[in-house]
């Protein structure tokens, strides 16, 4: 008797526009428990990045504005940690004051799960935790403006 198992079944499906985007699930740099989940119904942006990256590193100051100017909308900003040590990160996070939550991912689950290209890597996630935009490289204020409307309350 031979079993035949269908592979494709047994890795990550797609992730894609207009779909409900895979939970991110972890601990953060500051050690706290992390669930997307919890922030259904505000928008968020899933931000994977790293410290070596230097267009990362360029996003956080936009990322520190628009936070400030979206707050009365809810918006948040989650990090997830590709490609480096926490340790970089932690001293680069507070070298910035950057306040929103980065989630270490040392086996990249996460990133195998959200299927990303490259760092950085910006998905728009609505209020019902469905995926409205990805934004693969920098993202700069026009790309910003006009993703954060798709999901913007």
């Amino acid at each position: 008797m031979v079993l035949l198992v269908p592979v494709a079944a047994c890795g990550p499906s797609r992730i894609e526009r207009g779909q409900p985007v895979p939970d991110v699930a972890g601990t953060t740099l500051d050690g706290q428990p992390f669930r997307l989940a919890d922030l259904r119904g505000r928008p968020v942006l899933v931000n994977f990045w790293g410290p070596s990256c230097i267009p990362c590193r360029d996003e956080f100051p936009l990322f520190k504005r628009k936070l400030a100017e979206h707050a009365a909308e809810g918006l948040v900003i989650v990090g997830v940690l590709m490609d480096d040590p926490p340790e970089p990160a932690r001293d680069f996070v507070r070298e910035m004051g950057a306040d929103w939550p980065t989630v270490v991912d040392p086996d990249e689950v996460i990133v195998r799960s959200w299927q990303v290209a490259a760092r950085p890597q910006t998905y728009f996630v609505d209020r019902d935790g469905v995926l409205r935009s990805i934004q693969i490289g920098e993202l700069v204020e026009r790309d910003f403006e006009r993703q954060y409307a798709m999901i913007a309350p």
